[in-house]
C-alpha cells in the first residue's frame, strides 16, 4: 500500500499547533546527538566489560567527543536552523548560527580535555561507567542550550546538562567532602531551576509564545494589565540564571562543590557549566528580552562590580598552607571572572553598537587557560593529594615545563604579557563598558584587575622558589636530607599520558592565542546573531 502524496498547500495552510510535517537537518544537530548517542553506548558497554577492560569506555568517549567536535566543521557558515514553525519558517526551536557554533566548541573543546584528565582517575578512583556515561550525558545538553531559540528547549537543556553534574560532583563514594558538596550543588541548582521555571511561566502567560524571538515581538506590545507579569517573569528569569552563573550574591555553592568535586569535575564546572549558565543568559536578555533592557541592564551591571569584586576579594584571602586551597583558588578566581564575563552583556543593554561576541571571546580564553590550570593540579596532585599552593613551591626544580605552563595560564587570567590573550580579552571587555557610557562599572573593573594581580603573581613565583630545605644561595647544592631523599623519587614520577596531553593541549592553544589573538577577538567585532 503507498501513501497518498502530500499536497504542499496543505502544509503551508497547516495550524501551528496542528500536526507539523518537516524534515530534520540531522547535520545541524549532530553535535548534540553524537554525544547523547556515545553515552548511551558507554552506559550498556558498561554492563558487558569486565572490570579489567573498563579503560575502553574511557577511549571510547574521547573518541565519541572528538567525533561530536568534527561535526561541528560542516556548520562553520552559521546559517543551518531546523524544528521551525510550517507557518513560519523562520521561527525555530534550533539554529545553529555563529554564536551557538562558537559556544559548542567551547563546550565540546572544555569536555574533550575533561575527558582526558579523568582517564587516570576513572582507572583509579572513580566508577568508569557511571562516570563516563555522565560526562557525556551532561555535554550533550550542554551543547545543545547555545543553539535554543525556544524557552522549553532552553530549560531542558539546562536541565540536561545540571542533573548529571550534580552526580558528578558526589560521585567518589564514601567521601563525605564529596556529598555534602554534591547536596549544596543541588539545592541551589534546584532552587535556580524553580525560580526560572516560574519566570518562563511569567513570560509566557504576558506574550504567549516559547520562542525567543516571538517573545521579543510580543513584549514591544504588552498589554498594560500584563506589563507587571511581564516584567516579574523578566527579572525572575534573570535571577534563575544568575545562579547557573555564580554570580555574587548566588555565588556560595562555587567553593565548596569545586573542592569536594573531583578535580576534572571541578574544572569542567568552571568552564562547561559556566558557559551554560552564560549561554542562557546572552540569550534571554539580548534576544529575547532587549525590549526590558532598562530591567535587565542595570541589574547585570550592578551583579558584574559585585561578582567580580567578591571573587578577588575572597581569593585574596586564601591561606597557601590550607588543603586544596589551589583548587579553592581557582574557585574564587572562576567568580571574579564571572563578573568580566557580564561586563559586555550588561552593556549591551545600554548601546546598540556593544556585540556579545566580547564575552564569546573572553569565555574562549578564559577556557583554554583555565583548564590548563586545573590539568597542571591534576599533575601536581599525584604526588600532593592535598593540593596546596604551598605544594607548588620548586614545582620548576622537579616539573619544569608543567611549572612553565601554569605559570603561563595564571599570567594569562592576570592579563599580563606575555599571557597576550588574557591582556586583549580584558581589554576588549573594558572598552565595552566604556562605549555604553558604564565609566563607573569600567573603574571597578580596573580596580579588580589590579587586584587579582596580587593573588596570581604570588602563586607564580611559588613556583621558581627554592624546594623546601634548600638553599636560596645561588651557586649551592641542594641538601640532601632525609626527608628531601624520601620525597624526591615522588616529585620525579612520570606524569600520565592523557594529563600530560591536557596540560601540552591547553599550553599550546593558550601560546597560538597570544601569538595570534584574533583568532578568538575577531568574535568581538562580529554580529552573532
Amino acid at each position: 500500500m503507498t501513501a497518498a502524496p502530500v499536497n504542499p498547500a496543505v502544509l503551508a495552510a497547516a495550524p501551528a499547533n496542528g500536526d507539523l510535517v518537516q524534515t530534520v537537518d540531522w547535520a545541524a544537530i549532530a553535535p548534540p546527538v553524537i554525544a547523547a548517542a556515545v553515552a548511551l553506548a558507554v552506559l550498556v558497554a558498561d554492563l558487558f566489560l569486565p572490570k579489567a577492560r573498563k579503560e575502553v569506555l574511557a577511549w571510547v568517549s574521547v573518541a565519541g567527543l572528538a567525533a561530536a567536535l568534527l561535526a561541528l566543521a560542516p556548520l562553520r557558515s552559521g546559517d543551518r536552523s531546523t524544528f521551525c514553525l510550517v507557518q513560519e519558517p523562520g521561527v525555530c526551536s534550533y539554529t545553529a548560527d555563529h554564536f551557538a557554533l562558537a559556544v559548542q566548541v567551547l563546550v565540546l573543546g572544555g569536555a574533550l580535555l575533561t575527558a582526558l584528565l579523568s582517564v587516570t582517575e576513572t582507572r583509579e578512583e572513580l566508577p568508569a561507567g557511571e562516570f563516563w556515561f555522565l560526562l557525556l550525558a551532561s555535554t550533550a545538553g550542554a551543547a545543545l542550550l547555545p543553539a535554543s531559540r525556544d524557552l522549553a528547549t532552553l530549560v531542558v537543556a539546562l536541565e540536561v546538562a545540571s542533573l548529571p553534574a550534580f552526580a558528578l560532583v558526589g560521585l567518589r563514594r564514601g567521601d563525605r567532602m564529596s556529598g555534602e558538596a554534591a547536596l549544596k550543588f543541588f539545592l541551589s541548582s534546584v532552587t535556580a531551576t524553580a525560580v526560572t521555571l516560574l519566570g518562563v511561566s511569567f513570560v509566557y502567560a504576558a506574550t504567549g509564545t516559547l520562542h525567543l524571538t516571538e517573545i521579543a515581538r510580543q513584549l514591544d506590545d504588552v498589554p498594560a494589565q500584563l506589563g507587571t507579569l511581564a516584567e516579574a517573569g523578566v527579572a525572575l528569569t534573570l535571577v534563575g540564571f544568575a545562579f547557573k552563573t555564580a554570580a555574587a550574591p548566588f555565588h556560595f555553592w562555587v567553593p565548596d562543590t569545586y573542592v569536594g568535586a573531583p578535580l576534572p569535575v571541578a574544572a569542567y564546572l568552571s568552564v562547561v557549566g559556566k558557559a551554560v549558565g552564560f549561554t542562557g543568559l546572552v540569550l534571554v536578555t539580548v534576544v529575547a528580552f532587549p525590549s526590558y533592557a532598562d530591567v535587565w541592564g542595570p541589574a547585570l551591571a550592578v551583579l558584574a562590580a559585585l561578582t567580580m569584586t567578591v571573587g578577588n576579594a575572597a581569593a585574596l584571602r586564601q591561606v597557601s598552607t590550607r588543603a586544596r586551597s589551589a583548587v579553592r583558588l581557582l574557585a574564587w578566581s572562576s567568580v571574579g571572572q564571572a563578573g568580566y564575563l557580564l561586563v559586555p552583556i550588561a552593556a549591551a543593554a545600554y548601546s546598540s553598537d556593544i556585540q556579545i561576541g566580547a564575552t564569546v571571546s573572553y569565555a574562549l580564553m578564559y577556557a583554554v587557560v583555565n583548564l590548563g590550570a586545573f590539568a597542571v593540579a591534576a599533575l601536581v596532585a599525584r604526588t600532593h593529594p592535598a593540593n596546596r599552593i604551598a605544594d607548588y613551591r620548586g614545582l620548576y626544580a622537579t616539573r619544569p615545563l608543567a611549572a612553565l605552563a601554569l605559570a603561563f595560564f595564571l599570567l594569562c587570567l592576570a592579563g599580563l604579557p606575555p599571557g597576550v590573550i588574557g591582556l586583549f580579552a580584558k581589554v576588549v571587555v573594558f572598552a565595552a563598558a566604556v562605549d555604553a557610557g558604564l565609566g563607573w562599572l569600567a573603574v571597578v573593573m580596573a580596580v579588580n584587575v589590579v587586584v587579582a594581580l596580587y593573588y596570581y603573581l604570588r602563586w607564580t613565583a611559588v613556583l621558581f622558589r627554592a624546594p623546601d630545605g634548600a638553599t636560596e644561595v645561588p651557586g649551592t647544592a641542594r641538601p640532601r636530607t632525609e626527608g628531601a631523599r624520601a620525597t624526591a623519587p615522588a616529585l620525579r614520577l612520570r606524569a600520565p599520558a592523557p594529563v600530560a596531553a591536557a596540560v601540552a593541549l591547553t599550553a599550546v592553544a593558550a601560546l597560538l592565542l597570544s601569538g595570534y589573538p584574533q583568532w578568538v577577538l575577531r568574535f568581538a567585532a562580529t554580529s552573532l546573531f
